[in-house]
């Protein structure tokens, strides 16, 4: 094999890697899979990806190299025949709050384009398209049909003081004729006469032509004199001329302008920079183009949407005090076209800004809002204007971010902010009708079918519900991830080696397949693509699979199999992945259904798309909501469900969308735990031991061993956040960080403490031979062989308290690995991990009670089996049921076929996403889902593998 056709690395010991050989085909599709922690991204991103960018820098200048900063070669003997490198992974990369999905996809970039190319600016007074004439209109009018034509300029006539001095000018200039009060004068008479210098109505006349017939627009020595004259006409008229045609003695006038205005208005040409929002030529001058302001929050003032202006939907007009503006709604709305009795959210646009902005005698609420703006010197009123005051939507752009004058320019019937806010699946119907003239295909053609295509790639990937100008900031991981995938197809890139970190969390198995046509449609750009995946179809879908193995950490690190997925199971491989794709291992093969008495109930929920929903969640049992994306998932249990249960607990909670009722057997749970992806701790030094508190035991246990006791070391000695016995130099963080003034931080190993936190007398005190640094550069399982290895009852505790980090998967993180470095589905298995603690050693009170048989919580896990293999899907189930053994209850939102298999209730939200979506197409068990093939859901379930 050579480096033409194949990525060949030898000897890799990034991490846990064992030395491995391991050949990839070039300008194929390859998927790299494990159980967690056997090594699978430090082989595609800390080997493969490091060094292919690594290369690709030393290929640049030393000039371009200063800025990329220094790339550590990893830690393999060769590899060969790699290409640039690029890792899209899962992070969002853009914290800027002007990044939407539109500018990093760059569709927006090439809206801008066909906007300023064929954009037609309309008036707002009139509604009629405005246009700039030039001399071609002229000629094409005068040769229209046979006639006497004038062509006149306005040259200013009207400044009264200057009229001599005008005329005068005119006529050294060679011109001798002015049209008065509709016939020709001299210009020698007009300065002769008083009378005349006093007329009203006086234009110079250029030129007088006499158009024979229809015909003379062929006549080329014709059109060029009528160029000439329209031309010195428009010069002379400051962009403004008429052509007066004589109609059986009286004059007929046609005004004809280039400066671009109509109805006394003068607009902006469209150029691209008036579509930015980052430029100040285009933004909005409020909100300086971010699309909110601080001001009046709707969703303050109006909380609950499903009231009407008389039910009391403004929460400002309630009581006595205020009465006088709710009465005045009342009295004055029938005149001004506002329905009182009609929910907020049944009013029209119209309606609404008649109740806010008001109109005549009804005060509104913007007018309320001055008032009490007026008044705020006194302190009840200045508290008013805090409470309803919140980041709301921009008055001025109403959220378009953009200056008015670009709202006047319009493609297809649409200004450039009524694309950006329509579901990108809408759009790309939206564009495939639209009708483009000759011009406007010869102009702008390549620029919208461009836009088309990369709609397309956003539909293919499953994100069809996102609107272009959706906050960047605001999509998920696997969101992010695959909106970068979508710019990389985008960019036709070829040649390259792109490195994929799980594109399908958060994906629907309906859409898996359109991601996997994806990948292939990059890999048959000519790149290789490698995926760390552990999704079945997208496994099955891979021209080569490299399972990594056979356990996680210091057991990792091995390659179990690499090559084609074969035809028939190869019989003696130590691949988990092969016997869990050809059968021979189940994820829950054992697991019993449960059964349940007891449910809550959530009843006409309306909030984003949901439609009036309400759904039963069982008690002491697994519940799984399911749907595609952007089907209502996240906003019936994220939004609605989990800050109402919290509100009922009297727990501080954001407040939760519209509902009618939460009810059902609600005396039955003690409280609520929403167990998501977030860090678990809020700086660099938290890890998983302080998370549990259980490094709370291993300071205690080095405090009592003999030399700490002989120097008086109490546990606070051991700590790296405090005490006496951390490193003075780096305050217990093993590294420095230098600030560089116009360059990132640099970070170096300390040198007083070498990276071991500790000063070098606590460093002194062993346990079993090991100092304190030594047990938190241990893996979990590491760490727990270590500390079962005693008859030292609190060593003994250690070891059975990291015990749940086994079981959900996590044995191989090292005991003191900052909590910024763990992933989101690691974050959520550590917080797993703390409530099945036994004994209540965890980093929260109520973590302490969810081992207690009195207390019944309700578990919410937002796709827990992120960054899971099969194997360990089975791990998480299983730390499930010992949640549910002790009395609890679990809610997931999930999209993993054998978890749903595996529920006991599911609830299934569709039948598509967006507005297509917000409805409960089903309830029931997953047995009775698998037949219900009729839903995305249950044709998933149908087709997947018995467990």
């Amino acid at each position: 094999m050579d480096g033409k056709d194949n990525i060949i690395i030898k000897g890799a010991r990034v991490n846990n890697l064992k030395n491995i050989d391991v050949v990839i085909p070039r300008g194929k599709l390859t998927v790299i899979t494990g159980i967690s922690g056997s090594g699978k991204s430090s082989l595609a991103f800390d080997t493969l990806f490091a060094e292919g960018q690594r290369r690709f820098a030393e290929s640049l200048s030393s000039y371009a190299r200063q800025f990329l900063g220094r790339m550590s070669k990893p830690d393999v003997d060769a590899v060969d025949g790699i290409p640039p490198a690029i890792a899209i992974e899962q992070k969002v990369n853009s914290r800027n709050p002007r990044s939407t999905v539109g500018t990093s996809t760059e569709i927006y970039d090439l809206l801008r384009t066909v906007y300023a190319k064929i954009g037609r600016t309309f008036s707002p007074v009139s509604g009629k398209e405005v246009r700039r004439e030039n001399i071609s209109d002229v000629a094409s009018y005068i040769c229209s049909s046979p006639g006497t034509y004038y062509i006149l300029a306005d040259f200013g006539w009207k400044d009264k003081e200057r009229r001599v001095e005008l005329l005068l000018s005119l006529k050294e200039e060679g011109f001798s004729r002015l049209l008065r009060d509709g016939s020709l004068s001299r210009i020698d008479e007009v300065l002769s006469d008083d009378d005349a210098l006093s007329g009203e109505e006086v234009y110079l006349l250029v030129d007088r032509i006499r158009a024979v017939s229809p015909g003379a627009a062929s006549d080329d020595e014709l059109r060029d004199r009528i160029y000439d004259s329209a031309r010195t006409a428009y010069e002379k008229g400051d962009g403004r001329m008429k052509v007066a045609r004589d109609d059986g003695g009286s004059l007929v006038y046609k005004d004809f302008s280039n400066r671009f205005e109509a109805d006394g208005i003068r607009f902006e040409e469209p150029s691209e920079l008036l579509f930015s929002f980052n430029n100040p030529i285009g933004a909005c001058p409020e909100c300086g183009g971010f699309g909110k302001v601080e001001g009046i929050d709707e969703d303050l003032v109006i909380p609950d949407k499903s009231l009407s202006v008389y039910e009391g939907a403004v929460v400002c007009w309630r009581g006595e005090v205020m009465k006088y503006f709710y009465d005045n709604c009342i009295m004055n709305a029938g005149r001004y076209g506002l329905p009182i009795h009609t929910p907020y959210s049944g009013l029209t646009p119209a309606q609404k800004r008649v109740l806010w902005k008001g109109e005549g005698e009804l005060i509104g609420i913007d007018g309320f809002f001055k008032w009490v703006e007026s008044n705020r010197y006194k302190i009840q009123y200045r508290y008013m204007l805090s409470r309803f005051t919140g980041r709301t939507v921009c008055p001025q752009c109403e959220g378009s971010r953009l200056r008015k004058e670009a709202l006047y320019v319009r493609v297809a019937g649409k200004n450039i902010h009524e694309m950006m806010a329509m579901s990108i699946g809408d759009l790309y119907d939206f564009l495939s009708k639209a009708e483009f003239d000759e011009y406007e295909t010869k102009v702008a053609g390549k620029a919208i079918q461009e836009i088309r295509q990369r709609l397309s790639y956003i539909i293919k990937v499953g994100l069809s519900y996102l609107t272009l100008e959706r906050l960047s900031n605001t999509l998920s991981g696997g969101e992010s991830q695959r909106i970068n995938l979508v710019s990389a197809l985008g960019s036709s890139l070829v040649g390259s080696l792109y490195v994929l970190d799980e594109p399908s969390i958060g994906l629907h198995p309906r859409d898996t397949m359109k991601l996997i046509s994806v990948l292939k449609d990059l890999r048959d750009l000519g790149n290789t693509v490698v995926v760390v995946e552990h999704d079945r179809e997208i496994i099955e879908a891979a021209d080569c699979l490299i399972d990594m193995g056979p356990l996680a950490g210091t057991g990792g690190g091995k390659i179990m199999y690499a090559g084609p997925i074969p035809d028939t199971y190869p019989e003696g491989t130590g691949s988990l992945t092969l016997q869990f794709l050809f059968g021979k291992m189940k994820v829950a093969s054992d697991r019993e259904k449960r059964v349940w008495s007891e449910s809550l109930k959530l009843s006409g929920v309306s909030h984003h798309n949901l439609k009036n929903v309400s759904v039963d969640i069982p008690l002491g049992v697994m519940t799984a909501v399911t749907g595609v994306s952007g089907s209502g998932k996240s906003s019936l249990v994220g939004e609605v469900l989990y800050p109402a249960l919290m509100r009922h607990f009297n727990r501080v909670a954001e407040k939760p969308g519209t509902f009618k009722e939460l009810g059902g057997d609600l005396a039955s749970i003690t409280s609520v735990e929403y167990i998501d992806q977030n860090p678990i701790g809020k700086s660099s030094r938290s890890n998983a031991v302080t998370y549990l508190k259980i490094y709370d035991d291993i300071r205690k246990l080095y405090a009592a061993q003999k030399y700490a006791r002989m120097n008086g070391f109490t546990p606070s000695f051991f700590s790296f956040n405090g005490g006496d016995g951390r490193c003075p130099e780096c305050l217990g963080e093993g590294v420095v960080r230098i600030g560089m003034q116009f360059m990132a931080d640099v970070t170096m190993v300390c040198e007083s403490c070498g990276g071991k936190r500790f000063k070098p007398e606590i460093l002194e005190v062993k346990y079993k031979d090991k100092a304190i640094n030594e047990i938190l550069d241990m893996s979990v399982a590491e760490a727990i062989a270590f500390f079962s290895d005693s008859n030292d009852p609190l060593s003994l505790r250690i070891a059975k308290r990291l015990q749940p980090l086994v079981d959900v998967g996590l044995s191989y993180i090292r005991l003191g690995q900052s909590s910024s470095t763990l992933s989101g589905g690691e974050s959520q298995r550590v917080k797993l991990a703390a409530f099945l603690a036994d004994g209540g050693y965890s980093s929260d009170e109520v973590i302490t009670r969810a081992g207690s048989r009195e207390e019944h919580i309700l578990f919410i896990f937002d796709e827990p089996t992120t960054g899971l293999h099969f194997y360990d899907v089975g791990k998480l189930l299983k730390s499930f049921d010992a949640l549910m053994s002790k009395g609890h209850t679990i809610l997931v939102v999930e999209h993993n076929l054998d978890v749903i298999a595996a529920a006991d209730w599911v609830i299934d939200l569709g039948p598509d996403g967006g507005d297509e979506g917000g409805e409960v197409v089903f309830e029931g068990s997953p047995e009775d889902l698998r037949r219900r093939t009729d839903l995305y859901t249950g044709a998933a379930l149908s087709g997947m593998q018995a467990l």
